[in-house]
């Protein structure tokens, strides 16, 4: 609407004057005002086992070719092990899934079990409970400051019906997307 008006906001440069433990927190806080969707990344590793973690920076980029995108942290401690391998699956979680989420996002989290995964085309283990699973082979991956981005050709998909954990300000959410105009059309 022209003309409207907005609440006054704060301009802040990245970073001026923070006297905090954590000179990034304001620029997070600011991130952490888009809605975002919580997936697990899975992937073989070379100890003969399967590696996860906790992401919400999953995103589709193309329909042709099939394609999607997520970032991995450089620090994080299953970076070896994204970085070499050949596939990845992002399963994406229900709303009734946030100990999952909470369980691949520590530092150093719990082993899959063979009963709580699937293998897939590529070798990759999805979430056995998921609301919806991409099998991808990884076709590029791009370093960008402090993260990895790693583009993935989805190989094979599911998806279900059910609300989706999300993510907003550092909480969790239970989306309600039940009565959205045109959704799946």
């Amino acid at each position: 609407m022209l003309g409207a008006r907005f609440p006054a906001r704060r301009l802040q440069a990245p970073f001026a004057d923070c006297v905090m433990t954590d000179p990034y927190r304001p620029l997070k806080n600011a991130f952490g005002r888009f809605v975002t969707g919580v997936a697990v990344a899975t992937c073989a590793n070379a100890r003969g086992g399967y590696t996860a973690i906790t992401v919400n920076s999953f995103t589709s980029v193309s329909l042709e070719p099939p394609l999607v995108l997520w970032c991995l942290e450089v620090k994080a401690s299953s970076f070896a092990d994204f970085v070499g391998a050949p596939s990845y699956a992002i399963s994406i979680l229900t709303a009734a899934q946030q100990p999952v989420s909470e369980r691949f996002a520590r530092h150093e989290p719990a082993p899959l079990a063979p009963h709580e995964i699937e293998l897939w085309l590529t070798g990759a283990p999805v979430l056995a409970e998921r609301l919806a699973g991409f099998d991808c082979r990884v076709v590029d991956r791009h370093r960008s400051g402090d993260h990895l981005i790693l583009f993935g050709h989805v190989m094979q998909f599911d998806s279900s019906d059910g609300a989706p954990l999300t993510y907003f300000a550092s909480r969790y959410g239970k989306g309600p997307l039940t009565e959205i105009s045109g959704a799946g059309e």
